[in-house]
């Protein structure tokens, strides 16, 4: 089954809430889907994030959660991935691939200079993921490969 992925509007907010809950649960949060769509609302509403939806036979499977950076030394854009989150019946299946793939193409079209994330050392699937799809690893941080050449 292909994967498709989308930027997340209002019409994927309740679908979009319910898989924010389950990365919060994912985290030790308590559930609460009331609480993870109004912060998905707001921060879609006044454009302080960028998430991108993963489709599996029109059902959401996966989304990421792009915060905007800014870096003063190279004067851009740049973008941390602060979320990204698969369905568990989803996982092993290309899906947090196909998110990567989408978030990079979206920071490429916006100009911007990089993409950063941190995850966990103990997160060795993730970290299998980002070493996978072309990312390099520090002692603390993960970076994407430039997206462009002229910052």
């Amino acid at each position: 089954m292909s994967i498709s992925t989308h930027r997340a509007g209002p019409a994927d907010l309740d679908a979009l809430a319910l898989l924010f809950d389950g990365y919060r649960q994912f985290y030790g949060q308590a559930s609460d889907v009331p609480r993870a769509r109004e912060w998905l609302r707001e921060r879609l509403r006044f454009g302080e994030s960028v998430v991108l939806v993963a489709t599996r036979a029109g059902k959401p499977v996966g989304f990421v959660q792009l915060y905007p950076m800014f870096s003063s030394v190279r004067t851009a854009r740049t973008w941390i991935l602060n979320d990204l989150y698969v369905d568990a019946g989803a996982r092993r299946g290309g899906v947090g691939r196909a998110l990567l793939d989408a978030a990079a193409k979206f920071a490429r079209a916006d100009g911007a200079a990089g993409i950063s994330l941190e995850t966990g050392r103990d997160n060795a699937a993730a970290r299998a993921l980002y070493r996978a799809a072309g990312w390099n690893e520090d002692a603390t941080q993960w970076y994407s490969l430039p997206l462009s050449r002229s910052h």
